[in-house]
């Protein structure tokens, strides 16, 4: 049984390269997790997870993540991806939401934070907290906007 994670931080960044995959690992080593490998999660926030700023993660580390990115190979558009976590005032389990296209950082965040009201409403569950982390990129060659919560012990 794997454990359960204690621990998150909300992390987003964009990036530019020379191919999609190496812009996508430059927006991954500019949000600072780009030397891990990342599982990718849903998008429920264990019980006992508290945030952080940021916490240091083992070069090769399995990282349980949740994330949104998109590349783009268009010079001149505008990216964007974000994440929000929504804390439950029962001390329940939060939900994460993640969202990335051709917009504003502002538009994707305000899109993520929509995402998570309307999952607790499904749930039926009072929202107490709303964290959110947004970035966004005008494509100059090949371009990713990466935006995740990290898990961790």
């Amino acid at each position: 049984m794997l454990p359960t994670p204690t621990k998150y931080f909300l992390t987003a960044a964009s990036a530019e390269g020379p191919t999609k995959l190496t812009a996508f690992d430059n927006a991954l080593l500019a949000a600072g997790v780009g030397n891990t490998n990342l599982l990718r999660v849903s998008s429920i926030l264990p019980p006992a997870c508290q945030w952080t700023e940021k916490f240091s993660i083992s070069e090769g580390a399995l990282l349980p993540i949740a994330y949104g990115s998109i590349v783009s190979e268009v010079p001149g558009e505008l990216i964007a991806a974000a994440v929000a976590v929504g804390i439950p005032d029962d001390g329940r389990c939060g939900v994460i939401m993640e969202h990335s296209g051709m917009m504003s950082a502002r538009e994707a965040e305000e899109h993520v934070v929509m995402m998570v009201k309307e999952a607790f409403a499904s749930r039926g569950k009072k929202l107490a907290e709303v964290k959110a982390a947004a970035t966004e990129r005008r494509v100059r060659h090949t371009g990713c906007a990466f935006a995740s919560v990290p898990l961790w012990y």
